[in-house]
């Protein structure tokens, strides 16, 4: 599986004083997230994912890019690079030049795309406000957890989205035997209007790749 990362930003969100009024608080911060990716045009983004898997003792960090429009993304991090049209996966991996070919699932993708969970949270997650932090840019954020409503590879996701902007920074996604993989947005670039070519694998561009469908 691929891992890696993303997601959005505008648009002011007035704070709820109640505590009665923090689910819905919850649902809100999210949905204008989600407003603003589905009119954003295309999104290039920076991050940082830090993948920990106590059971294999596995701590591992790396930068990468992750472009996204719609359902589609591709990902570049060291070595490996993910494509998906919105309904087939390509991963090449550099170091043996072999393309694991796919159709991922629901929980796969989340891993992957972290702009997804804003698209698809009400469908099968509960969504719960935890309170506010500052994000590594020193910006006031607020505090997101998402648990799934039905049985998923997934226990939880937590969330950290600036408050000015509703920029989703960080993300980490556990699963339910304790792995963490924790996302962090640094740079944002939206309005890209990538061409759907963007998201394929072209086999044209890696003629030395082996290619081994597992679909």
């Amino acid at each position: 599986m691929s891992l890696g990362a993303k997601s959005v930003f505008m648009l002011l969100l007035l704070c709820c004083s109640m505590v009665g009024g923090m689910a819905q608080d919850a649902a809100g911060i999210l949905d204008k997230s989600a407003q603003f990716y589905e009119q954003s045009n295309g999104i290039k983004a920076k991050f940082t994912l830090h993948t920990s898997i106590p059971r294999q003792n596995v701590s591992e960090s790396l930068e990468g890019v992750i472009q996204m429009k719609q359902d589609k993304f591709k990902l570049e991090t060291p070595g490996m690079t993910t494509w998906y049209d919105g309904t087939t996966q390509w991963v090449y991996v550099e170091r043996n030049e072999e393309v694991n070919v796919s159709t991922p699932t629901g929980d796969e993708l989340q891993f992957t795309n972290p702009a997804l969970i804003l698209r698809t949270y009400k469908k099968g997650f509960t969504a719960a406000y935890e309170g506010t932090s500052t994000t590594r840019q020193a910006k006031a954020a607020y505090d997101i957890t998402l648990t799934p409503n039905k049985k998923s590879d997934i226990k939880r996701i937590d969330m950290q989205i600036e408050k000015l902007t509703c920029v989703p920074v960080a993300f980490t996604v556990t699963d339910k035997k304790g792995a963490t993989y924790s996302i962090y947005i640094s740079q944002w670039q939206t309005g890209i209007n990538q061409k759907d070519d963007v998201f394929v694998f072209n086999e044209k561009d890696f003629p030395d790749a082996e290619i081994v469908d597992l679909r």
